[in-house]
């Protein structure tokens, strides 16, 4: 069966009310946000050309705390910025009955971007990062199921300091996610 969010659209923040009412990290987000450049042009055509589609929405469950959300929130925004796509930002905390329909790994990974229909039929969703940087904390959740097992926390730093070395330097994750996103959305 398919998830059913129609209660929740038009209830969230649009991209710049959530970009406004940041009390961390809007530094970064902006710098993220402002240093976008689209990978290629037909990735650019592609998004633009979803103004042809009027049955598509996007929820983007996040909360300003996380460091996923400062990285990839801006991406989604910039690639669905000229795509007609209404975007909405739920916040977590406020929102803890859509992410728990959405689990990764068990947890409630953010951000989770879903794309609904206009009734509100979830259609697919990505998150809480590019594949091959959530590779990392895939793996670390299955070697290391017990938070409270010795030596846990700093384990968690590794995978953290890990996670940071996938997403590189600058801003060439940002292609992935465009990819990513590109290929989720073409399946409908």
């Amino acid at each position: 069966m398919s998830v059913n969010l129609a209660n929740k659209l038009r209830t969230g923040l649009k991209p710049q009310q959530f970009i406004d009412g940041m009390t961390k990290n809007q530094e970064q987000f902006l710098s993220y946000y402002n240093g976008f450049e689209w990978p290629n042009e037909d990735d650019k055509e592609f998004f633009e050309s979803l103004n042809n589609r009027d049955d598509l929405r996007c929820l983007v469950v996040g909360a300003d705390w996380c460091g996923d959300v400062v990285r990839c929130v801006p991406v989604v925004f910039r690639a669905l910025e000229n795509s007609g796509v209404p975007v909405e930002v739920l916040i977590l905390e406020e929102n803890f009955d859509v992410i728990d329909q959405f689990l990764t790994s068990g947890g409630r990974g953010i951000p989770k971007v879903l794309f609904t229909d206009t009734g509100g039929f979830v259609l697919g969703d990505w998150g809480p990062r590019p594949v091959h940087v959530q590779a990392v904390m895939t793996k670390f959740k299955a070697e290391n199921p017990d938070r409270e097992a010795p030596g846990y926390d700093e384990k968690m730093q590794e995978a953290r300091a890990e996670l940071r070395r996938q997403y590189g330097e600058g801003n060439d994750y940002q292609a992935v996610i465009i990819k990513e996103l590109r290929e989720l959305i073409s399946t409908f």
